[in-house]
């Protein structure tokens, strides 16, 4: 493949997994650089993704974030030009990979995503149920993530995902609108996928009301016309509000011994659900499970609808535009990620802080790359060598786990360096090393000097005062942290 492409696929371990790993691996054509495949259970034995003929195949594990945090571990994770995802339950036709090479080659600049398209395939002996014409409105719908590839650089600008949709439900339209906000293009590549019809219950038609607490989120981030620039059909609201009010006057004019007022909120109520029923009913097989079935869940969706979009709007009644995780965090070396032992050289001496093992543990667990910028005056000085200050950061390594990217400044302040703190020069350095934008990068330290580097260079800061931090800087830092633990679960949580 001359395009440098990864194949995303969140899963939650369904037996299609199968079905489309299969798939992939029999197919012809040139080969994506890797296959990430993202389990999103909270836990359960290893996946066996393995088979003859894959790309490069890793598993990472979410722990059960949902989908939305399963594509960002998935992208965050890559190190290609694209990110090319597909849904765990789709069949992917035997020359896919040929036109999605195709499909991406010689873009131009402006085009961020391309889009896959999708066939369901419905019953050739009767009329499809209401849920199977549910799932066929996919074969119509504009930037679904069944299959759909993104620039990884269009990701990393909107943060991604935004994870405040906890299901599979408007995340990628969410995306779609932000990436199209920055004055990218998507198109419409010519793949192609099946999406077969899950099986499922009689009441999955109640269950996904919980998406209307979604559709108010859209509203609060994207306006009223969300739905115009999503392509999204408008929905049964009103009616569902309607009906759900005579109900309840009903009930209530019932209970206040209303003899009259009663009965006819009780039929207002009946004729609105009668005619949800019938628009489900008229269209399908008609037999007689599928009548039962409209017949009960008609009479719950309408308040269940009702109640999922009042919930949202009180949950959402303050939200703010999804930032999402920065691709880098940089941290001080000594006071922040260690105990400060003004200029060490004894890698012995070289002591964690508490909490700093997990701290980098949660960020890499959520694809976020993590490095150091540190200041090592003391080689300039001729207190310490510099093989010293290297061997002081191989046991940083060995006790905190693996760095992105190590920079120390050598120099005194005296040298006029651009590398040394409160200079960018670091911070740029490990941006540029690790193809990072500055602004969507963190750096955390315990002085002045560290968010002040931060600033001049872009990006964000985090202040985290111990006893040797001045007044003047915690009052002048841009965001201040009471532990280092705190400061990444501010990161973690988009507060950066």
């Amino acid at each position: 493949m001359s395009v440098s492409c990864t194949v995303v696929v969140p899963t939650i371990g369904r037996p299609s997994l199968d079905v489309l790993l299969d798939a992939l691996a029999a197919m012809p054509g040139p080969r994506p650089a890797e296959l990430v495949v993202v389990d999103d259970r909270p836990a359960g034995s290893p996946l066996a993704v393995d088979r003859p003929g894959l790309p490069p195949v890793r598993v990472v594990r979410t722990g059960g974030g949902g989908p939305a945090r399963a594509r960002n571990l998935g992208w965050r994770t890559a190190r290609t030009e694209w990110i090319a995802f597909l849904d765990d339950d789709v069949v992917p036709d035997p020359d896919w990979y040929q036109r999605l090479a195709r499909d991406l080659a010689d873009l131009p600049a402006d085009v961020a995503g391309s889009q896959g398209r999708v066939r369901v395939p419905l019953p050739e002996d009767r009329r499809p149920t209401d849920w199977e014409r549910g799932t066929a409105g996919l074969a119509t719908s504009s930037w679904i993530t069944a299959d759909l590839a993104y620039r990884r650089a269009a990701l990393a600008a909107v943060g991604g995902f935004d994870e405040r949709f906890p299901r599979a439900f408007r995340e990628d339209s969410d995306l779609a609108l932000r990436v199209m906000d920055t004055g990218s293009r998507l198109v419409r590549g010519q793949r192609r996928i099946t999406h077969p019809v899950r099986p499922t219950d009689r009441w999955v038609s109640v269950r996904v009301q919980a998406g209307n607490a979604d559709d108010v989120l859209m509203r609060r981030l994207h306006g009223p016309a969300w739905r115009e620039r999503a392509d999204a059909a408008v929905g049964r609201r009103p009616r569902h509000l309607a009906a759900t009010a005579a109900g309840l006057a009903a009930l209530g004019l019932a209970a206040a011994r209303r003899p009259r007022a009663a009965p006819a909120a009780a039929l207002a109520w009946a004729a609105g659900t009668a005619e949800f029923a019938w628009a489900r009913i008229a269209p399908g097989p008609r037999d007689r499970a599928e009548v039962t079935t409209m017949a009960l869940t008609s009479a719950a969706i309408p308040p269940l609808a009702t109640w999922h979009f009042l919930r949202g709007a009180v949950r959402h009644r303050r939200v703010a535009p999804w930032r999402g995780l920065p691709d880098l965090v940089l941290f001080d070396r000594d006071g922040t990620l260690v105990h400060d032992f003004p200029y060490n050289g004894d890698p012995d001496w070289v002591r964690p802080v508490d909490g700093a093992r997990e701290a980098l543990k949660a960020l890499r667990s959520r694809g976020v790359r993590v490095g150091v910028v540190s200041n090592q005056s003391g080689v300039a000085r001729g207190i310490i060598t510099r093989d010293q200050v290297d061997a002081c950061m191989a046991r940083l390594a060995e006790l905190l786990g693996p760095f992105d990217t190590l920079q120390v400044c050598p120099h005194g302040p005296e040298d006029g360096c651009d590398c040394r703190k409160p200079a960018p020069g670091m911070v740029k350095a490990a941006c540029a090393e690790l193809d990072v934008d500055p602004a969507r990068t963190v750096v955390i330290g315990d002085i002045g000097a560290d968010v002040e580097a931060a600033a001049a260079a872009g990006a964000g800061g985090i202040l985290v005062p111990t006893p040797v931090t001045r007044r003047q800087e915690v009052d002048a830092a841009p965001r201040v942290a009471a532990s280092l633990t705190a400061a990444v679960d501010d990161v973690l949580a988009g507060r950066w």
